[in-house]
Parts: C-alpha cells; structure tokens; sequence
C-alpha cells in the first residue's frame, strides 16, 4: 500500500515540475512577428509532431526556459509547431528540425551547435550579451581564461583613440583613422560570428606579461595555453582567420562539431576510438595523435586539426562504407573527401609521413562531390533509409517502394489512352481515298 501512495506521489511531483517548467516555455504563432517588441530577445524552437529529435529535445527546452528564468535573464524561451504556424516558419526559413534561432534586434542568429542544454545555454548567453566584452581589469581577464577554451581578444586603448581623434596633425589623425577602422572590422567579425564564439577586448596592460605584442591595435587569440596575433600579410582577412582558429588545436569532435570545421578550411585527423572503454589499440592512437599536435603545432596547425571522435557511424556515412575502430582518418569538409593511411601507423614518424603525403599529394584523395560520388551518395542513403525500415516492416517497405512504381504505371496508361489514333483525322471521321486531281480550267479552254 505504501509503495502504490509512493509512486502516485511521485507521478504527481513528476508532472508538477513539468507544468512548472513548462510555464516559462511560450508557445508561438503566426502572429508573432506584429505582436513582439523589437527590444525583446527570444530564443525559440521549431519543431513538428512527428518528429522524434524534437520529442528528445523537449524536456531539455523546458528546462532551459526554468533555468534562464530563474537567474533573471531577460531572454524569452518560444516554441512554434511549424505544421501549424506555417506563415513563422517561412519568415524565419526553418528548413529542418528542431530549428533553433535566436532573435535579437529583429536579427537572426541561427544555432548549429549539439542539441544540449549546455551548448544551447552557452549560444544564449553568447548571443544575448555585447558582440565584444570589454576585459577591464587582470581578475576579469584570468576569469575569461579559465571558462573559455578559445578568446579572441582586440588590444587597444579605447581612451588614446579618443585623445588621437582630437590631435590636429597630419599623421595622428591618418593614425587614429586606421585604428578606428581596425576596431571596426573587429566588431563587425564579431557581430557576425559571435554564434560560433566569445570576442573581448583589452588594453595591453591587462594581459599576461609574456604575451609580446610588436604593434597595437592587435587582435590575439588565446589557445592551448598559448596566444599568437592575427598578421594581416600572412593570415588574409580577418574572419577567415578567425574561423580557421576557432577550435582548440586537439578536441573531442562530435558531428555538429566536425560539420563547423569545414567552414575554416582546415583538413581533420581523427582518430576513431570506441565509445567507453577504449582499447589499448584506441589510447594509442588518441595519445599519438594528440602527440603530433603539440609537438608539430608550428608545422600542422595551419593545416589540420587535430582529435578524436567516439564511434565511426557519422564517417562511415561519409565514406559511404564501414571503417573499423580503432582507426585514423583525414577528413577534407570542404569537398566531402578524405585520406586513409597506406599502411598501418604505428610511430608518431608514420603518422607525420602520412600527413606529408596529404599536404604534397602522394596520399589519394578519395571521396569527394563530384557527379559520380553524388550519384553513390544518393544510392547509399536511400539504401541505408530503407534497409532498417525493410527488417522492421517488410510489408510496410514493399507498399513505400511499389507506390512510385504504381504511380508511375497508371501515368504511362493514362498517357497511351490519350494518344491520338493515327488513322483518325483530328474530327474522328476516317480518311478516304484522295479523290482526282480536277483539272484546270485553262486546260479546259484550250481544249475546246
């Protein structure tokens, strides 16, 4: 008796929390956009009924909207059913789902991180908050180190911009207009890719000692415990450098993850490695790999990133096949194509030989997206869609793949029933024989 009242105690606690966590998740309609203030800020979710990534993500959304609501943020948490609010789904693009998008100042900022709550949250705070933070002291600075892996840190002195704007000479004013223009092009990166990560900014005497700086303004990145300065000559524009450092030099890479890198540029060594217990074979190749990309950063990091990732399902849908685990990969993002060792890595010399025949062109690129592989790629996956569906529902597979195929017979016999007959004319009215030719009347003139 006493362990039934304990379940019906904890069905009904159980169901309070989610009314009450649900009470800070909106649901949103078409009528939207004419009802929000452009002041508000609105983190929101498109989903559809059926689809089962949504359901898993539901419980993590109501509690993003408890836990943003209990720190007092000023973000609001929606959500809108796309099959129902059509018209919102289409103003905002949604293509798939859940989709989720962050609204600030009537601006977009679309998230493409894993679908949890700690990188949802992270996207919000990112977001919500200035493009650039202003680092004012060495306490706030060391702090900013120690939660973020990556900073990209603009050092200047807002105050001498300030005293060189009013200086009448010449060369001060062409000075002080070039590091206007600099901090400009910084905040405007920043305002764009502030969904990938955190900008700050510093005067010189807040950072470090050891970090030598040869000029000011700079923009300097802070990684793997140690900084380098953006080089105007070497490393091309700014936001391309800035997508090209991003990441931490060696990490653990997850899908959402390694879809992002192919946005810098850079080539991917991985290393594939089982999910839990790793094996002898896998921590030997994850310490080798995270080897090489401390020991060569100077040589490779330009180039590659380094990691490893958990199980091998999302690259064996790239390679179109099945690769064993534990296993090294180079991934090209770019094109879809990869690298495979030619013969097994067994030193950190093997592995820097096969990154140097990646890099020079003696390793085979194989993949790709080119017509041929898209043509594979289309195969594979209708393939891998209907296999699963096949083993679980034979009947329910033979219906899908024979509907196409009734559909298209009944169009061929709709389309031979309608064609014409040729020995009809146009009115139905069989043709006769051609009559003789009558003869010209000036013939008959003659003749007479």
């Amino acid at each position: 008796m006493s362990y039934r009242r304990n379940r019906v105690l904890l069905s009904v606690l159980l169901w309070a929390s989610l009314l009450w966590a649900s009470a800070f998740v909106e649901e949103l309609d078409d009528s939207f956009i004419e009802t929000k203030h452009p002041d508000e800020l609105w983190i929101i979710k498109f989903y559809t009924p059926w689809c089962t990534f949504c359901k898993q993500l539901d419980p993590i959304w109501h509690q993003i909207g408890s836990e943003l609501r209990s720190v007092g943020s000023v973000v609001r948490v929606g959500e809108s059913d796309a099959t129902i609010s059509t018209a919102l789904a289409k103003e905002f693009r949604v293509r798939s789902y859940p989709a989720i998008l962050m609204l600030k100042n009537d601006v977009k900022y679309n998230y493409a991180g894993p679908r949890t709550k700690d990188g949802i949250l992270d996207f919000t705070d990112r977001v919500s908050g200035p493009p650039v933070r202003s680092l004012g002291s060495t306490q706030l600075f060391q702090h900013a180190m120690r939660r973020h892996d990556v900073m990209f840190v603009y050092v200047g002195a807002s105050s001498e911009l300030k005293v060189r704007t009013h200086t009448h000479t010449h060369s001060n004013t062409h000075s002080a207009n070039q590091l206007i223009c600099f901090q400009g092009n910084y905040t405007s990166v920043a305002e764009e890719l502030i969904v990938h990560t955190y900008f700050f900014s510093a005067s010189r005497d807040v950072l470090p000692k050891g970090v030598g700086l040869t000029s000011l303004p700079a923009v300097v990145v802070f990684k793997d415990g140690t900084s380098f300065s953006y080089n105007v000559e070497h490393d091309s524009d700014l936001k391309s450098w800035i997508l090209r450092e991003r990441f931490p030099t060696f990490l653990q890479i997850d899908s959402y993850t390694l879809y992002a890198m192919g946005e810098s540029g850079k080539l991917v060594l991985l290393a594939l490695v089982e999910g839990r217990h790793l094996s002898d074979e896998s921590l030997r190749y994850k310490n080798l790999v995270e080897k090489v990309a401390s020991n060569h950063k100077e040589a490779y990091s330009r180039s590659f990133y380094f990691g490893f990732m958990e199980g091998s399902s999302y690259i064996d849908g790239l390679i179109m096949g099945e690769l064993t685990v534990p296993s090294l990969i180079v991934v090209n993002l770019s094109n879809d194509g990869y690298f495979l060792p030619l013969g097994p890595v067994k030193t950190e010399r093997h592995l820097l030989d096969f990154l140097n025949g990646v890099l020079d062109g003696s390793v085979e690129s194989l993949g790709g997206n080119g017509f041929m592989q898209r043509v594979k790629r289309f195969v594979y996956e209708t393939k891998i869609t209907l296999t699963p569906l096949f083993r679980e529902a034979p009947e329910l597979g033979c219906l899908l793949l024979s509907f196409p195929l009734i559909i298209g017979a009944i169009i061929c016999c709709l389309c031979m029933k309608n064609r014409p007959n040729l020995t009809q004319d146009q009115d139905g009215t069989t043709p006769q024989e051609p009559s003789p030719p009558r003869r010209n009347k000036l013939t008959h003139k003659k003749q007479e």
